[in-house]
């Protein structure tokens, strides 16, 4: 039994070192890949920015200092100009924590993706047919309701116009394809600036929010639909 206990410590040992130099290799690697950030910033003190192209220059400062130690190039996405100062862009971890140094840095944030979770979504809210909150607001009657989301699907049965009347004479909106109807009646597209563009959803996010928003009651729509 001794014998066996020292032959085996010589290849336990082993085999550790090649783990931690795995794990070194890997994490050596990972440093160089990019990911998508959203930089946050606050402008310098008495600095205006006249024109897009000024406030871009001033973001692009950031990219290149930040590569001063990085054979790998960054990338901007998005140059932000309204609400927002900062930018979007393709940064290692190491180009990101260059940056935290320079003035104006707020922070950094990096894509997440999330999954969406839309089911029963009444229930969660605590929302019951005939009940409660819902039927005390007379179910939002008269009411015109607008949601910024990733779309709208036609034909849905949530947005079908029985019974409804037509929306009142002072609306002014429009619709970006011919299947608006007394229950929809709008659904534009804000990611073309060509306006060439179509609300229809592509994710099906949009059409839940709305639906739980505005819908008409569905039959059936509880037994295992979102």
């Amino acid at each position: 039994m001794e014998i066996k206990r020292t032959n085996l410590l010589p290849e336990v040992f082993l085999i550790l070192v090649l783990t931690f130099t795995n794990i070194f290799a890997i994490a050596s690697a990972n440093s160089d890949q990019t990911e998508t950030y959203i930089v946050h910033l606050n402008a310098p003190d008495g600095v205006r920015f006249d024109k897009p192209e000024d406030r871009r220059g001033w973001y692009n400062s950031f990219l290149k200092a930040s590569t001063a130690d990085s054979d790998v190039k960054p990338s901007l996405i998005h140059a932000y100009h309204n609400v927002f100062t900062g930018f979007a862009a393709k940064l290692t971890a190491d180009q990101v924590k260059a940056m935290e140094n320079m003035d104006g840095f707020v922070s950094a944030r990096r894509e997440r993706v999330y999954k969406l979770h839309t089911t029963h979504t009444p229930t969660f809210l605590g929302l019951h047919q005939n009940l409660g909150v819902w039927n005390g607001s007379n179910y939002g009657k008269g009411i015109i309701i607008g949601v910024l989301d990733t779309g709208i699907t036609p034909g849905h049965p949530s947005f079908d116009d029985k019974d409804v009347p037509p929306p009142p004479a002072k609306w002014k909106g429009k619709c970006d394809g011919s299947w608006c109807n007394n229950k929809l009646i709008g659904a534009r597209d804000f990611t073309n600036s060509t306006g060439t563009g179509s609300p229809v959803d592509e994710e099906g996010h949009g059409t839940h929010t709305s639906s739980t928003a505005a819908g008409n009651f569905v039959d059936g729509a509880n037994q295992g639909r979102s």
